[in-house]
């Protein structure tokens, strides 16, 4: 195949119309799946998909992708809606178009590897409720956790399309590990186990657009199902990287519609599609059909969602991802953990370790778990090591890669820490080799007889047995068995408006409006006075006229300088529960066990009475998606615990309490 992409009419027609290209470009679209993952915290709500969905439906896009990656996680947990819906709901209105969804292979579309009985059920599923692509890929590219689903998606008769994770660990493709020649011999893997086609999932946006042109081509050169390149527009190489892997001979492209487009997503279709108009990779797409569904996101959707975009800074790129390598969800992941924390001020040093971390942890790539996996652990270093002691606090997670639940990282685990974390698990001390689900018991019948008086359906089921905690307070909601709360609610279009017309007044200083009053001269019976209120001073000036005091003025003094109170600590309110009574401690002679950051307890490993050894696991807290399990700090008997699974905490909180 020619690498110029060759120009076969000099006039230009915007039309759907036009003459149709030699090998046009195909495109998935990402807008409602990845475009608001990537911009939007994957808050976007199946309401306001529907108005674009028919739309989307006519452009002529080789897939959309609606599912998957942390939609299901999303949805359940923060939408109150049913992921498996979303499914359904959108099938009725886009009926042409392939659905593509993204798949953490063994993990799903969770945080770990789950039985191959829950895997096998999943994917039959997914496929039963409309699914079509099975994007797969494995954070680790250790294509044995591929087994399990890609049988099901073969018996399904679906697409399966596998990903190789691009990496790095030099600036640009190249070095002992991420080479040319390790992402062909992954190619050719993934071809022996019958790939559809095959996806480079570029999660960081560091490919450069001279290495995607030599890594197409020779991908192009040695196997035979199409290729497809995701790259993110992180470092704001993306479009350039997209044009060279074109000029190679790429098949499919990702995009996403503009509004939805750049900053830590994936570059816009419409810039795409205007460049290649008129040549031998033309997409044929009607530039007025995109430019119609735009104007549906700019003015009915967008605006529910521009409050959690982050515009703290003037650029859309960020330059620096080329330097740490965080992609962007992680990225945002971290600095929302440490402003919590109130250790935004370690953020350098947080890039400044996790290298390191992923270095120890086998130059593992960074993507979901991975990438929360090292993030989580850097901030757990930065924020607890002590006195030369690195990986003090580890996470249950970074146990669960050192024994290989994950599979096989590219380069070796590092001994000491692997030694230091495989010390006291529960499964052993010694790491396995095997396909991780080996190890892994049957799970989908014990969720089952747990859920069988709330669940209706193997949905549901399955729900759960992925998420048991959120998926079983999603399922209370779901079926009226507990109030909706109102953050979880949808937002419409007036609230967009109303806060917008808020900040608006906020800024310019309108929001209390003065009424302007003429002073009138004031007489020799002008006195002043210094008030205080709530801790402010003022100096008002009144005039005894014969009648009440006229005021003439008041003038605010700055505040006298108060040293800042120390936060105690506070005991846990649970707010699973709202008729519980305030939790209350004495901890006359008990030793708190307190909260070292903020999270949710996904585990509560002892019960009050119980005799700890200092040490031992007593509450299991989940944060940025991994677990951390909290240790008794002395040995004794847990007097109090304040609170259990499901609960909300924050730093400093009081979990329980130890008594002598």
């Amino acid at each position: 195949m020619s690498s110029d992409i060759l120009v076969e009419s000099t006039k230009m027609d915007y039309s759907k119309d036009r003459p149709a290209a030699k090998n046009p470009v195909k495109v998935m679209d990402l807008t409602l799946r990845d475009g608001h993952q990537s911009l939007f915290a994957t808050r976007g709500r199946t309401e306001d998909m529907i108005p674009v969905a028919e739309l989307m439906d006519e452009v002529g896009f080789w897939a959309l992708e609606t599912w998957g990656g942390a939609t299901f996680d999303t949805m359940h947990r923060f939408l109150n809606e049913d992921p498996w819906e979303r499914i359904r709901t959108l099938k009725r209105y886009i009926k042409k178009t392939p659905f593509s969804m993204l798949l953490r292979a063994q993990n799903l579309v969770g945080y770990r590897n789950y039985a191959d009985d829950v895997a096998e059920a999943f994917v039959d599923r997914a496929a039963a409720n409309g699914m079509d692509i099975f994007r797969t890929f494995d954070a680790l590219n250790d294509y044995r956790n591929f087994e399990t689903v890609v049988k099901g998606i073969k018996k399904a008769d679906k697409h399966f399309q596998g990903c190789i994770c691009y990496s790095m660990t030099e600036p640009r493709m190249g070095g002992d590990v991420y080479n040319l020649d390790y992402y062909v011999a992954k190619a050719k893997e993934l071809e022996a186990m019958g790939a559809d086609s095959i996806c480079v999932k570029d999660m960081a946006g560091l490919m450069a657009p001279y290495d995607a042109f030599t890594l197409f081509k020779a991908l192009k050169e040695t196997v035979k199902p199409p290729l497809h390149l995701h790259s993110h527009f992180t470092s704001g190489m993306a479009p350039m990287t997209h044009l060279k892997a074109i000029e190679a001979g790429v098949d499919i492209v990702d995009t996403c519609m503009s509004p939805y487009a750049y900053r830590t997503s994936h570059p816009a279709v419409e810039p795409m599609v205007m460049a290649l108009l008129g040549t031998n990779r033309d997409t044929g797409f009607d530039i007025n059909l995109l430019a119609q569904i735009n104007e549906i996101f700019e003015k009915e959707i967008v605006p529910k969602y521009r409050h959690l975009l982050d515009d703290t800074k003037m650029s859309i790129i960020d330059i620096n991802v080329l330097l740490h390598q965080t992609p962007g969800g992680m990225l945002s992941n971290l600095v929302n953990q440490l402003r919590e924390m109130d250790a935004l001020d370690k953020i350098d040093q947080v890039f400044a370790e996790l290298p390191r971390v992923r270095k120890d942890l086998g130059q593992i790539p960074l993507v979901t778990p991975t990438s929360q996996i090292v993030g989580t652990q850097t901030v757990n270093n930065v924020l607890f090591d002590e006195d030369g002691e690195r990986y003090k606090m580890i996470t249950g997670q970074v146990k669960d890669l050192c024994y290989g639940l994950y599979g096989k990282t590219a380069v070796p685990i590092n001994p000491e820490v692997q030694k230091k974390a495989l010390k006291g698990y529960q499964r052993g001390e010694k790491p396995i080799t095997c396909r991780p689900a080996e190890v892994l018991a049957p799970e989908l019948e014990k969720a089952q007889e747990e859920i069988k008086d709330l669940a209706k359906d193997l949905d549901d089921e399955l729900l759960y047995a992925l998420y048991p905690v959120t998926g079983k307070r999603f399922l209370k909601w779901k079926y009226g068995l507990e109030e909706v709360p109102p953050e979880v609610k949808p937002r419409t279009l007036e609230d967009a408006k109303a806060e917008k017309e808020w900040l608006a007044k906020a800024k310019a200083g309108k929001l209390v409006e003065r009424i302007e009053k003429t002073i009138p001269d004031m007489g020799d019976n002008l006195r002043k006075f210094n008030v205080l209120v709530d801790g402010e001073y003022f100096a008002v000036e009144v005039e005894d006229t014969g009648g009440p005091p006229a005021f003439s003025s008041v003038t605010q003094f700055p505040p006298r300088p108060a040293p800042a109170p120390q936060a105690p600590a506070r005991v846990a309110q649970p707010v699973a529960s709202k008729t519980a009574p305030p939790a209350t401690v004495d901890d006359g002679g008990g030793t708190p066990l307190i909260a070292p950051m903020p999270g949710m307890i996904v585990g509560v490993e002892k019960k009050e009475g119980d005799q700890v050894n200092q040490g031992e696991t007593i509450l299991i807290l989940e944060a940025m998606k991994m677990e951390n399990a909290l240790a008794a700090p002395v040995s004794g008997i847990i007097k109090k615990i304040n609170l259990g699974v499901g609960d909300h905490v924050a730093k400093n909180d009081i979990l329980c309490v130890i008594a002598p």
